[in-house]
């Protein structure tokens, strides 16, 4: 199946961000993809809102997930995206949701690491989940997916492996900084090549994010990539025939002697 990431720079609406993903859908969709991947904080930046965060996100949550699946409906194209769900709390969840080419919604993954790093805390506004991983059927395509400082937990990229992923789709707000690009790319390759399996990776474009959306294979190789361009969108044929061959000659899966143990933490 071919898979697209859209990268943007999400503004304060959810309506306007929509109409960002529909253009960049339709370009993924003509590209011949299944499934188009968008970044963390697609429904709207936290720093763009202008009222209240917690009333936007009681208002803004489910219309985004209600346009989302008009829009994959009727491109007959499956979606990703992150946006904020209330959690009945003073703090919401960042949550990515997944729907299918015929506008049903396949699941919803909260993040569970809250970037609390480099200086910022996330969870001073956030409410980490605690549901743990979330497994998706899209195509032939067995899907993880996981939200930004996810990525630099490599255990929980494993378990998703051990639920037999093809592909891990990794969507991100991915903060400049020195060293952050490197962080990026290095940290992606190390998750297609320890686990042997695609990595889709959405990231927002803006101020403060890098972009570098990219598609790697099972050996860490970009198959499409963007780099800061603020708005576009990268396809790829992901396919298990790859991921039958890498595994040929390169069987860690199978040669692993440290089986891990899953079990989430209480968050502090």
């Amino acid at each position: 199946m071919k898979v697209s990431v859209g990268q943007f720079n999400p503004g304060g609406e959810v309506a306007e961000n929509i109409a960002v993903m529909r253009r960049l859908a339709v370009e993924a969709k003509e590209a011949g993809s299944g499934l188009v991947l968008f970044p963390e904080e697609a429904m709207f930046s936290v720093g763009k809102v202008s009222s209240d965060f917690r009333a936007a996100v009681d208002a803004g949550w489910s219309i985004f997930v209600q346009q989302l699946s008009f829009l994959a409906a009727e491109l007959e194209i499956a979606v990703i995206a992150g946006g904020y769900e209330s959690s009945g709390e003073e703090r919401p969840y960042n949550t990515l949701v997944a729907i299918g080419s015929d506008g049903a919604i396949l699941g919803t993954y909260r993040k569970l690491h809250l970037y609390d790093a480099f200086s910022y805390q996330e969870s001073k506004r956030i409410l980490p989940g605690d549901g743990g991983l979330t497994v998706l059927r899209i195509g032939d395509l067995n899907i993880g997916i996981m939200t930004c400082y996810d990525l630099r937990f490599p255990e929980l990229a494993r378990a998703l492996a051990e639920q037999d992923v093809d592909l891990m789709c990794v969507a991100a707000a991915w903060f400049k900084g020195e060293h952050k690009i490197d962080h990026w790319e290095t940290l992606l390759k190390a998750r297609a090549v320890e686990n042997t399996c695609w990595v889709a990776a959405a990231g927002t474009t803006s101020e403060h994010c890098i972009g570098h959306s990219v598609i790697l294979d099972p050996m860490g190789v970009p198959t499409a990539f963007l780099n800061d361009e603020p708005e576009g969108v990268a396809t790829a044929d992901v396919t298990t025939k790859r991921i039958s061959e890498v595994r040929e000659f390169l069987p860690v899966l199978k040669n692993r002697r440290i089986k891990s143990v899953r079990e989430i933490v209480p968050a502090h």
